[in-house]
């Protein structure tokens, strides 16, 4: 069956929904209505409508025509054709098609897996007309195809699971450059063959594939595009991950081919390991990822735009106009609209751009996909000036939301309308989180990351905080805010945020805030309140903090009132106090009270008095008994305690700690491999720099520089950065410098430059700096910032300081604050900056 067969089989029926859809809006009636006038079920309405793999039956068709007054003829005629149509073609697809969940490939509507409708309304009324469509159909019609290196990756991907073996691929790259259109275009070959795509996404996508991935069957695309909203879900995504690889290597579920696309900012948070003591939230995803990713370019190269060309010299009008008018090989955003919607952001009316200047910062603060009405109404207010707030309507929102929800072309908008359904549970199962019902917004893919990058040192204005505390109900949204707020040092509103989430542990961060401005009274009081409202919690912080300001007195007094009514904690604590004061009496009579009460970690510790005491026995008896009722810290402990014994029969008692050290710094240290073997070394050296290890060349440079071979150096630099090595440039860059050849320093860094490199920047800034022009460093820094070099902002507050400039260089800090970006390496603290915090405009918050 060819791919001419299956679009025949498409025509007939979207001419038939076109004109039931047309006659349905001419009337005004919505779907329910239609039905009871049509005497029809209203999911049957729904389906003769909407279904792209299901034609209506004669009767459907003539109720309907009759209901909307409609040439009920001319209706049944392409019934029967749609009808026809799909008989045969049904008998033409090959056997054995995948049996489960999904929708035959063919069957599927492209736009409905979310590729991006491409091209005006005039490109899209002349594609229509090419296919043999009415006008009054106007459905979509994709342009040619433009190969590039990632379909090669692709194909072969699908090649392997049209023999048999399952695969997976997630296209990386940002909004609007061609990933899902890519993935559509390799499964086509997969349709000829019968098998099948599932889209979960219904009522969310996370929840959908963690109910129904158990029932793909063989031969199933499983479409996960915007993969984010699966794998990044801080609860379902570790789950769906470990799903999806049990999928892809279980032999009787196969073949199966898994296709994704993501944003490279997701794929770097999924991939990158976390530092040392962090959680490994993403432990699932990166192992999931591995080595089935592939990157997207933002822009066709010579060779894509060259074949671009060529389909539009052969008729392609659609790719013809993007060819006119797309930037720098910016093809595909230019065919879902980028520039258009850009236009439209910049030309909107205050009111309009104010809703969608609150939209962006809510995306790139953390917000989820679905904004409520009410939060950006209220947001949007502080983003408009006191005349055009002056301006404003009565119905200001309803026609500014209007404007934004008007297409660019096809689907395509600013700022459509949505809607987020709820999840569903049994009668008396809680809801795993609050969400918000009914209508919703959703800003545009590219408008969002559009925000991202021109907004990334703006702080929101007070509206739209108080408007996040006030309409937002989701717990995760309220988090990512309250954190957000906390990295821009704006902590007034962090504070509140987080009591939305969980008021101790907002509590919590205030008194860390407290702390860090060196206010140990105002933490202790904020404690003391908590503690006298009856929180445990606040309670034992307090006697934390008194320790740590050495008021034992304090702290004992704190625990023996709650030791008092048998509080196990507080017992234990009491213990402790005692115990480091010498009275270990007092201590085991304390911890007794509280393991007779049943408190296992009592009798832990009182394990450990009776052992330093050298009763090991009594010690492995109260560890038995803790053990015994489940203590995993004493199971642990006793499984080493035997162990401990037979060490210290078989060599005496250990040495101290100290000893150990002593003994250690003593002993002669082994010599590095370098070292021992330095032409050994430089034989692997040698070896990873010719198979491209920019590492390596720059290892051997500078053995060769060390070595006084300085031309060899700069030889095996050169190579390198005439291969694309940008570290192999900068630190040819810095063995110019250091020759005294700044210009040629600087002309080596100048393409890096051009092409936006971060690090190229940095570097032009170091070698300004070094040669004392300060207002070209400075120029060179701020270029790093906004090229992403995560270290720009804090060498400029150095320059700035260095220079005298203390007040740009404290707005250099509230210039980082406003990006969310971690402050620190200056000697300076924020706190001592701004002990309360800052307003959302960036001036001192006032003492609260």
């Amino acid at each position: 069956m060819t791919r001419e067969t299956q679009k025949s089989s498409w025509r007939a029926l979207a001419e038939l929904q076109a004109l039931l859809e047309q006659g349905r809006a001419k009337v005004r009636l919505d779907q329910t209505q239609l039905a009871r006038r049509a005497g029809l079920g209203r999911t049957t309405v729904s389906q003769a409508l909407r279904a792209i793999d299901r034609v209506p039956s004669a009767t459907t068709v003539a109720a309907m025509a009759k209901a909307l007054g409609l040439d009920a003829d001319r209706l049944l005629g392409l019934q029967m054709q749609a009808d026809a149509e799909a008989q045969g073609l049904t008998r033409t697809v090959s056997d054995g098609a995948g049996e489960g969940i999904g929708h035959p490939i063919y069957a599927c509507d492209p736009y409905d897996l979310e590729v991006h409708p491409a091209g005006t309304e005039s490109h899209i009324a002349h594609a229509t007309a090419t296919v043999g469509l009415p006008r009054t159909a106007q459905v979509p019609v994709l342009p040619g195809y433009v190969r590039r290196g990632h379909d090669e990756v692709l194909e072969q991907v699908v090649l392997a699971a049209s023999a048999g073996r399952s695969g997976m691929l997630v296209l990386v790259g940002s909004s609007s450059t061609g990933k899902t259109r890519a993935c559509w275009e390799a499964i086509q070959p997969l349709a000829d063959q019968g098998w099948r795509l599932w889209h979960p996404f219904d009522p969310t996508r996370a929840e959908a594939t963690l109910a129904d991935i158990r029932h793909v069957g063989p031969r199933t695309v499983l479409w996960l595009n915007e993969a984010q909203h699966y794998l990044g879900n801080a609860q379902e995504g570790p789950d769906i991950a470990a799903a999806v690889r049990a999928l892809l290597t279980d032999p009787g579920a196969g073949p199966v081919l898994v296709l994704g696309t993501l944003w490279p900012e997701y794929d770097r948070a999924y991939t990158t390991l976390p530092f040392p003591g962090e959680p490994d939230r993403f432990a699932q995803v990166r192992a999931l990822l591995a080595g089935r990713t592939v990157p997207v370019p933002d822009a066709f190269d010579d060779a894509a735009q060259s074949a671009a060309r060529d389909l539009a010299a052969a008729g392609d009008q659609v790719l013809a106009a993007a060819l006119e008018r797309a930037e720098a090989g910016r093809i595909t955003q230019d065919l879902a609209g980028a520039p258009e919607l850009l236009h439209r952001f910049r030309t909107a009316s205050p009111p309009a751009r104010a809703i969608l200047h609150a939209a962006m910062d809510a995306r790139r603060l953390g917000v989820g996909l679905h904004l409520p009405l009410a939060f950006l109404a209220d947001a949007a207010i502080d983003y408009l000036t006191d005349r055009e707030y002056d301006a404003l309507s009565p119905d200001w929102t309803e026609k500014a939301l209007a404007e934004l929800a008007a297409p660019v072309h096809g689907r395509l908008a600013p700022l459509r309308r949505a809607r987020r359904r709820p999840s569903r549970r049994a009668p008396g199962v809680p809801r795993d989180r609050d969400i918000t019902h009914g209508v919703v917004y959703r800003l545009a893919d590219y408008l969002e990351q559009h925000g991202r990058a021109e907004r990334r040192c703006l702080c929101p204005p007070a509206s739209f905080w108080e408007s996040a505390h006030h309409h937002l109900t989701d717990v995760q949204d309220l988090g990512r805010l309250a954190h957000a707020a906390e990295t821009r040092h704006r902590l007034q509103w962090a504070y509140h945020l987080y009591d939305r989430v969980e008021p101790w542990f907002a509590l919590k961060r205030l008194v860390g805030f407290r702390l860090r401005a060196g206010d140990r009274e105002g933490a202790a009081e904020l404690l003391g309140e908590a503690a006298e409202r009856g929180s445990r919690d606040a309670l034992f912080e307090l006697v934390h903090l008194r320790l740590g300001s050495g008021d034992r007195h304090g702290a004992e007094e704190l625990l023996a009132q709650a030791a008092a009514s048998g509080d196990p904690r507080a017992l234990r604590g009491l213990a402790a106090i005692r115990e480091k004061a010498g009275d270990v009496t007092a201590a085991e009579q304390l911890l007794t009270t509280a393991a007779d009460a049943g408190d296992t970690a009592s009798l832990v510790d009182l394990a450990g008095l009776r052992r330093a005491a050298g009763d090991v026995e009594g010690a492995e008896c109260l560890l038995s008994r803790a053990a015994d009722a489940g203590d995993v810290i004493a199971q642990e402990m006793l499984r080493s305690m035997p162990m401990s014994r037979v060490r210290r029969e078989l060599i005496g008692a250990l040495p101290r700690r100290a000893e150990v050290s002593a003994e250690a710094d003593d002993a002669p240290l082994p010599r590095q491999l370098g070292a021992r073997d330095d032409q050994a070394a430089e034989r692997r050296l040698a070896q990873a720099a010719e198979d491209g290890q920019p590492w390596a060349v720059v290892e051997l440079a500078r053995r060769r520089q060390q070595a006084g071979d300085l031309e060899g150096a700069e030889r095996l630099l050169t190579d390198a950065a005439v291969a694309g090595h940008q570290w192999a440039v900068i630190q040819l860059a810095r063995l110019r410098q250091a020759a005294g050849d700044r210009e040629g320093a600087e002309d080596l860094l100048a393409e890096g430059a051009d092409r936006g490199e971060s690090t190229a920047f940095f570097e032009i800034a170091r070698l300004r700096r070094a040669a004392g022009d300060l207002p070209g460093a400075e120029q060179a820094l701020n270029r790093a910032d906004e090229a992403g070099h995560p270290q720009a902002l804090i060498e400029l507050f150095l320059l700035l300081t260095a220079a005298g400039d203390d007040g740009r260089a404290e707005d250099t800090v509230k210039r980082a604050l406003n990006a969310g970006k971690v402050w620190g390496g200056t000697g300076r603290d924020v706190f001592s900056m701004w002990s309360y915090g800052l307003d959302p405009d960036g001036a001192p918050t006032p003492p609260w």
